[in-house]
């Protein structure tokens, strides 16, 4: 993990240089969390994939504003959810769909079923932090980095939204339910 680490400060820093390998090498490694972010938010693939895209450009137009290369994949997604809100205006609309299983991991389809449907009862501001949370792995700090929100407006959004979950999931007796929440 640490040469992991090591490898990216390394592949960030030739990254500012304009070493374009580089660059696409750390676009690929990041590529599966921008898709499952960005099409939790906006919902289909075309939109998903333009604000990838959208990313990427900024990303590589302003990596030499990036003060700390440990938080590469932070200012990343900070980034990404920019262009997800810019792309969600435009639209005038907002939904979350379900979210792709990490590669080879063989998910019970009733499982994951379960899953879309609960994030589908969550407003879009639960929706954000649980994603970024349990499928991206960032921690509390990190999300309100992200967000741009204090930490502990972090924790009360995913206070309530493990509320609402933990309510339709109980309610429905371990199944799902078609109650609104």
């Amino acid at each position: 993990m640490e040469h992991e680490m090591e490898n990216e400060q390394e592949l960030i820093q030739r990254a500012k240089l304009h070493d374009v390998a580089a660059f696409s090498e750390l676009m690929q490694r990041h590529g599966k969390s921008l898709y499952k972010v960005a099409k939790a938010i906006l919902k289909n693939d075309e939109d998903a994939a333009d604000a990838m895209q959208e990313t990427a450009l900024s990303c590589w137009e302003k990596l030499g504003t990036l003060q700390n290369e440990r938080y590469f994949k932070t200012w990343l997604m900070r980034i990404l959810i920019n262009h997800c809100n810019t792309i969600r205006r435009k639209a005038s609309r907002f939904v979350f769909d379900a979210l792709l299983p990490e590669e080879g991991a063989e998910e019970d389809a009733y499982a994951n079923a379960e899953w879309m449907e609960l994030l589908q009862r969550l407003n879009e501001k639960q929706r954000t932090v649980i994603v970024l949370y349990y499928v991206e792995g960032f921690r509390i700090r990190e999300i309100a980095e992200i967000l741009r929100i204090s930490e502990s407006a972090v924790k009360e959004r995913m206070s309530s939204a493990r509320k609402k979950m933990e309510r339709f999931y109980t309610q429905g007796k371990g199944g799902l339910i078609c109650e609104k929440i």
